[in-house]
C-alpha cells in the first residue's frame, strides 16, 4: 500500500514526509483493517512531524482522522462488520481498569494510545483500528465532511463543553482554523454568539459568513465581556488577553495538545473573579458518539480543502502557514 511515512522528526519545509510502498496491515482478533478513502490533516499532525510532542513511535505513518470502508474484522469482532463506512480518530486504546477509565474521564488514562503517534495513522490507503474504537459515519457526510468531525470537530466539541459555555451566552474564539470553524458551527447552533479573534483577514472572513458577531485582530479586545473562550491556537501569549475578555466566574479551554509558553499572569487583573483556565486533554469516546450525532442533527458542514496523500507535506506547510481556510483532507 502507498503510505506517507515520517522516519525523522524535523520542521515541515524540508519534506520530511516520504512516499514509501507499505505492506497491508493484518487485524487482530479485536481490529478492523479498513481501506482508507480520504485523511483529515490536523495541526497536532504538524506537533506530531515537527517532534514537538514527546516520544514519537518512529517509523510513523501519521495521520487520525481517517474515513474508510471496513474490509476484514478479527474473529472477535462485533461492532463493525465488513462493508461499514467508520472513522479512526485520535484515541485508539486505553487501559480499561484506572480510575480514569472507569469513572468516564478515559481521555486520561496514562496508558492511553493514539493513532498517528504511536500507532500507524491514516495517512496510508489501510490502516487497523480496534473495532471499539471505530466510530460509524452517518450517510448525511460525505467522506471529505466527515474527516475533519473526528477530531476538529471532537476537540471543538469537547472544548465548548468544557468552557462551561450555555445557550444565549458570548462565546470567544481564539484562532480560527478547521476546528474553530466547526465549533463556531455547534455554538450558532446552540445560540450563542460568537466572538472571533484570528489573525489572519480570510480566516476572518470566514468566521464572519458563519455568523460571527464580532471579529478582531489575534489579541484585540472584544466590545462585550466572553461567559467563556477557548483557544484554538497554540499561542500561549493569548492567554492573558483572553482571560482579560471573560466575564466573571468564566472558563477559558485551552483546546491545544501543544502551546508555547504562558507568560505570567497578574492575579488581581487576569484571573481574580473566579476566572477558570482548563486544558483539553483528548476525548472520550462518548465525546466522539455525541458530536457525530449532533454534527449530523444541525448538519455541520465543513469547509475543506484537497490535497493527494503524495502532497501530505505541502497540506502540513499550507496549514502551519494559514492559508487556506476551514481543514484540509488527503484523497488516496
Amino acid at each position: 500500500m502507498n503510505a506517507m511515512v515520517l522516519s525523522e522528526a524535523s520542521n515541515v519545509s524540508g519534506n520530511p514526509l516520504r512516499l514509501q510502498d507499505r505492506p497491508i496491515p493484518i487485524p487482530t482478533a479485536t481490529q478492523a483493517l479498513v481501506k482508507i478513502h480520504v485523511c483529515g490533516v490536523c495541526r497536532t499532525d504538524l506537533h506530531v512531524v515537527e517532534g514537538e510532542l514527546p516520544d514519537i513511535r518512529l517509523p510513523l505513518i501519521p495521520g487520525h482522522q481517517a474515513v474508510g470502508t471496513v474490509m476484514q474484522v478479527g474473529s472477535a469482532v462485533s461492532e463493525v462488520k465488513k462493508g461499514d463506512r467508520v472513522g479512526i480518530a485520535w484515541l485508539q486504546g486505553t487501559c480499561g481498569r484506572c480510575e480514569f477509565c472507569t469513572n468516564g474521564r478515559e481521555n486520561l488514562c496514562l496508558k492511553a494510545t493514539f493513532t498517528g503517534y504511536q500507532i500507524d495513522g491514516g495517512y496510508a490507503e489501510y490502516a487497523v483500528v480496534p473495532a471499539r474504537f471505530a466510530y460509524p459515519i452517518s450517510s448525511i457526510f460525505s467522506d471529505e465532511e466527515a474527516a475533519p468531525l473526528l477530531c476538529a470537530g471532537i476537540i471543538g466539541y469537547r472544548a465548548l463543553r468544557l468552557s462551561g459555555i450555555q445557550p444565549g451566552q458570548r462565546l470567544g474564539l481564539y484562532g480560527f482554523g478547521a476546528s474553530a470553524h466547526i465549533a463556531i458551527q455547534i455554538a450558532r447552533h446552540w445560540g450563542c454568539q460568537v466572538y472571533v479573534s484570528s489573525l489572519k483577514l480570510e480566516h476572518q472572513e470566514l468566521a464572519k459568513q458563519l455568523g460571527a458577531v464580532w471579529v478582531g485582530g489575534a489579541t484585540e479586545m472584544p466590545p462585550d465581556k466572553l461567559h467563556g473562550s477557548i483557544i484554538f491556537a497554540p499561542a500561549g501569549e493569548l492567554v492573558p488577553p483572553a482571560l482579560r475578555a471573560l466575564e466573571r466566574g468564566g472558563t477559558l479551554a485551552l483546546a491545544g495538545i501543544h502551546m508555547s509558553p504562558i507568560p505570567s499572569l497578574d492575579y488581581d487583573r487576569d484571573v481574580f473573579g473566579e476566572r477558570v483556565i482548563r486544558s483539553v486533554t483528548a476525548n472520550t469516546r462518548q465525546d466522539g458518539l455525541d458530536l457525530l450525532r449532533e454534527a449530523a442533527a444541525i448538519p455541520i458542514k465543513p469547509h475543506t480543502v484537497r490535497f493527494p496523500l503524495e502532497e501530505a507535506n505541502r497540506a502540513l506547510q499550507e496549514l502551519k502557514a494559514g492559508t487556506f481556510q476551514g481543514a484540509a483532507v488527503l484523497t488516496m
